[in-house]
């Protein structure tokens, strides 16, 4: 699918095009990963960047790439250091 963007000439002027589009696909990438709306392999490839890439930006934007919550992951060792104990 092509989305078409109105976008007023003062915002791209002196601005490479196509740089512009790959920008506001990995931001819309970025803010659509950060909602929950993608996961980080569809956002990824929405962005067309691969993980490395997407991570850094990630970082860059102070997104988490933890999706799974604190507590979930300590409740997980805590079961795992349990099963092991006996």
């Amino acid at each position: 699918m092509q989305v078409t963007l109105e976008i007023p000439d003062q915002y791209l002027q002196g601005k490479n095009q196509s740089q512009t589009a790959k920008q506001i696909k990995l931001y819309a990438a970025l803010l659509m990963f950060q909602s929950g709306q993608l996961s980080r392999g569809a956002a990824c490839e929405f962005a067309e960047v691969d993980i490395y890439d997407f991570f850094l930006a990630c970082k860059q934007h102070q997104i988490s790439v933890m999706t799974t919550p604190v507590e979930s992951i300590e409740a997980d060792v805590l079961r795992f250091q349990q099963r092991n104990i006996h």
